[in-house]
């Protein structure tokens, strides 16, 4: 690169005598990283984007062969497409798309080959002087995907017509540099940033992490690491890449290593990294590699079989890459005849492969009293219990619960209600949902807002009528929130105890202070919320969706393994896989 020799120090780097962090310093993930990675993050996303037989639920005729569910994966998506096109939005959303796509060179269009200095000077003047054309025209080489030679030339120019290369400059060089699989002019830029500037931000000593990290010069990657750990905590990302350049060249140890200590750090591992580990005995193995030497196989085993165990406490669902080699691993086992296959699930819990039982959906009795509790604490009198309501009213509401018989289902009537779209049509809607409940025989009791009581065109008096003579009900102030008084009704009735919501809880699963906790919300939600299933048509009954009664989580017997996995890119947060890998020792 002719520019490297012309580049200078930039006094506006802001720059101090080590290692410096541009990343916001005061905030954290609560998972012990960074909550603003800001540099970091936006540059590394740009190339990583990467009633039945076992309780008194539902009846058989709501229960589906195919079991459809809110939380099934890539139900979340599927709906919001369907919204869209009802909406007549779908054009809307190709423009809103195409105009992401362009706005990183909206202001600049790149030239397709390389130019000169004199043809650099001409098209930036042409933009009329544009202030921090280099900047720009940099950041609109990488977003076109423009060749690499173009961004050599423009160095050239910038280097010719100011005597340096900025720092802001250079980092997005790197950027393109790195995204393309340019190592060498990775080397480059690195001896001239090292050369030219005191010390390196966060942003450019990941890039040149993961750079390094895929070559020869990987253990490179690891003073990097060392110089960002003393001024922050690395990134998953940092020692991700380091965990798979140690895997890769066979030092299994230092992998390792470097793996406990992201765990420590609190962070949690990509699934790169346990992919690159679950090959890597394999390859070191197969390759005669010397990185087994100082772990013994049934010490790496372990460790691997640790990862499964991180994956379960933690609710984590393999990739279906990892997942095939997580199979793969498994079936090399010497002498242990393990077997992988790829299945489903019955509604009732059972392997369609193996045809074992996986684990039922309900909660323990310690693990429902533990939930009760934490519930009761930091959503129901949590911090904020006064601008959901007063003392006096989530008084009355307990005497009330208390003096009622157990409930079987509580509704969350203003919520189901508008699942019409028709506003006229709100008490008919929440009557419908009641007087199928009280069909199948069950203790209902029904939560609403004051205002559900005074007649009008949504909420006609008759149906209210018919609502209160079908079920307990109990109606709060119109500004109270009803969610806390859906949960204590619930969870105070005993764990047979459903509720009626299209919620998603999602806000009051974030109140509960550990993931631990989160987890067994989630794992209650999914055992205990019926949710209408689709358009519910005048005269027609009710149907709800699916309850499923296993739980969609990593685990083993011993002899067996099965491991839900990610087949789609689809799935939100709160969805779980559909998908099973069974993993059985013959």
């Amino acid at each position: 690169m002719k520019a490297r020799f012309m580049c200078t120090g930039d006094t506006n780097s802001n720059l101090g005598g080590r290692l410096t962090d541009r990343r916001n310093t005061g905030q954290t993930d609560g998972q012990g990283g960074m909550k603003n990675k800001a540099t970091t993050q936006r540059q590394e996303k740009r190339w990583d984007d990467t009633v039945d037989g076992r309780s008194r639920r539902a009846p058989h005729w709501q229960r589906h062969s195919f079991p459809k569910s809110v939380f099934a994966a890539g139900t979340a998506k599927r709906t919001t497409e369907i919204l869209k096109k009802k909406a007549v939005l779908v054009s809307l959303n190709e423009d809103e798309t195409e105009g992401r796509t362009t706005r990183g060179a909206g202001k600049v269009q790149p030239p397709d080959q390389p130019l000169s200095a004199a043809e650099w000077r001409k098209l930036k003047e042409s933009l009329g002087n544009l202030q921090r054309f280099d900047i720009q025209m940099m950041t609109a080489l990488f977003t076109s995907g423009a060749e690499l030679d173009i961004a050599k030339s423009l160095l050239n120019f910038v280097a010719m017509e100011k005597g340096t290369l900025s720092y802001e400059l250079l980092l997005q060089y790197l950027v393109l540099c790195v995204h393309g699989g340019h190592d060498a002019e990775v080397f480059e830029v690195y001896d001239i940033m090292r050369g030219s500037f005191s010390s390196l931000d966060t942003g450019a000593s990941s890039l040149f992490i993961k750079s390094f990290s895929r070559t020869v010069r990987w253990r490179e990657a690891i003073n990097i690491l060392h110089e960002i750990r003393k001024v922050i905590i690395p990134s998953a990302s940092n020692y991700g890449d380091v965990i798979a350049a140690a895997v890769l060249h066979g030092d299994i140890i230092t992998a390792w290593a470097f793996y406990d200590e992201l765990i420590e750090k609190g962070l949690s591992p990509r699934q790169e990294v346990w992919n690159a580990l679950f090959k890597g005995q394999r390859e070191t193995t197969e390759e005669g590699g010397k990185g087994l030497e100082a772990m013994s196989q049934s010490e790496h085993q372990e460790r691997l079989l640790g990862i499964l165990l991180y994956m379960r406490n933690n609710q984590i669902y393999p990739e279906h890459s990892l997942a095939s080699s997580i199979k793969t691993w498994f079936e090399s086992l010497s002498g242990q005849k393990w077997t992988g296959s790829w299945t489903s699930t019955t509604p009732k819990g059972v392997c369609r492969c193996c045809r074992s039982e996986l684990e039922s959906i309900q909660l323990t009795a310690e693990e429902y009293q533990h939930l009760k509790d934490r519930v009761m604490t930091d959503i129901i009198q949590g911090r904020d219990v006064f601008n959901k309501t007063t003392p006096e009213e989530l008084e009355k509401f307990k005497a009330f619960v208390k003096r009622k018989p157990t409930f079987d289902v509580v509704v969350d009537g203003l919520n189901v209600a508008s699942i019409s779209n028709d506003k006229n049509r709100r008490s008919e809607m929440l009557l419908a949902i009641v007087s199928e409940l009280k069909h199948q025989g069950l203790t209902i009791l029904v939560l609403g807002r004051k205002h559900m009581l005074q007649p009008c065109r949504s909420w006609e008096r008759h149906d209210m009528k018919l609502i209160q003579q079908q079920a307990h009900c109990f109606f709060t102030e119109n500004i109270s929130e009803d969610d806390p008084f859906l949960l204590y009704a619930t969870l105070h009735s005993g764990n047979h105890c459903l509720f009626v919501s299209k919620d998603l809880m999602r806000d009051h699963k974030a109140c509960l202070p550990d993931i631990a906790t989160r987890q067994l919300f989630f794992k209650w939600q999914r055992g205990h919320q019926l949710v209408v299933d689709g358009y519910v048509a005048a005269g027609k009954r009710v149907r709800f969706q699916s309850i499923l009664d296993y739980d969609t989580i990593v685990q083993t017997s011993g002899d067996s393994w099965h491991i839900p996995y990610d087949d789609t890119e689809d799935r939100s947060t709160y969805e779980i896989p559909q998908r099973w890998l069974c993993l059985t020792k013959h």
